[in-house]
């Protein structure tokens, strides 16, 4: 048995569309569907409800290359307390 966890959207036709790849063919399977409403709490808000433009973090995940430290020098010499 596999489960699968989905996050949808019911459109305005009331209709939920599901599309799950499965990697099986020709095969008889059972499916069980459970329906549970996302209570949306302050901290579940998408990007775009807190203020983001759309595909933000889309595009700009992974825009920074490698950063590498360069060479610190040598510690200068202070008088003792």
């Amino acid at each position: 048995m596999q489960s699968i966890k989905l996050r949808s959207h019911v459109g305005e036709d009331g209709m939920l569309q599901i599309s799950v790849p499965i990697g099986m063919t020709d095969v008889d399977l059972e499916v069980m569907v459970i329906v549970q409403p996302i209570v949306k709490t302050e901290s579940a808000k998408t990007p775009e409800e807190l203020g983001w433009p759309p595909g933000f973090f889309e595009r700009t995940a992974g825009a920074i290359p490698d950063l590498e430290r360069p060479p610190q020098g040598e510690y200068e010499a202070r008088e003792s307390l």
